[in-house]
């Protein structure tokens, strides 16, 4: 990993982050009248503040990409392993697919939503990583679930903090999301190693 691929990725996923927040904030207003920044509800500031925010998420699920990377590095140092690493995320996307539904429960979520949550962003999580299995091998499914759903779901801990607001946990969620299966499904590709299974050639790479 070279800075010149670093600035790519980069690059594109702050541009993936200000997409994939105008679009899920202009179809939030078509649908919800009350979805607004600061209490203004003028389409264009509403856009401008979108774009912002898209390049913020951006640049935040970029910084959880590459901890995890770290974190991947490190674990398979300590673990020797793979499959034990494997199975330990494994068991995290469980925990934390029951926590987010338990935590929505527990701040009196709609009943549809507190369950349909974890689920959609599980299943959505589940393409992508099959998607990126296809693309390189079998051993990438897990750790590409483990970055989708729980990285995706601690990085979006903010929205889900407090009193509860659907339309800030959806404005939230689905850009990081969106930057994160754009990183994991482009990492092999900047890297060109077709075989890359997980992040640990990454950051293999970058040392």
């Amino acid at each position: 990993m070279n800075l010149k691929k670093w600035g790519f990725l980069f690059g594109m996923c702050m541009l993936v982050g200000l997409g994939a927040s105008v679009i899920t904030g202009t179809i939030m207003q078509w649908t919800d009248q009350d979805f607004g920044f600061m209490g203004l509800k003028a389409t264009g500031f509403n856009a401008f503040m979108m774009a912002l925010t898209g390049l913020m998420f951006g640049a935040f699920s970029h910084m959880g990409f590459f901890a995890y990377l770290t974190l991947n590095y490190i674990a398979l140092s300590i673990f020797r392993k793979g499959y034990l690493w494997n199975a330990l995320q494994g068991y995290s996307v469980v925990f934390a697919a029951v926590a987010m539904g338990y935590m929505l429960y527990s701040q009196h979520a709609a009943g549809w939503f507190y369950w349909s949550l974890p689920l959609g962003l599980l299943v959505c999580a589940g393409i992508v990583s099959w998607f990126k299995m296809k693309q390189t091998n079998k051993s990438a499914f897990i750790p590409s679930l483990f970055l989708l759903f729980t990285v995706t779901f601690i990085e979006s801990w903010p929205a889900l903090q407090g009193e509860l607001n659907v339309s800030a946990i959806v404005f939230m969620m689905v850009p990081l999301f969106a930057c994160n299966a754009y990183q994991i499904l482009m990492l092999h590709r900047v890297l060109g190693n077709r075989d890359a299974d997980s992040a640990a050639p990454a950051v293999k790479s970058a040392s």
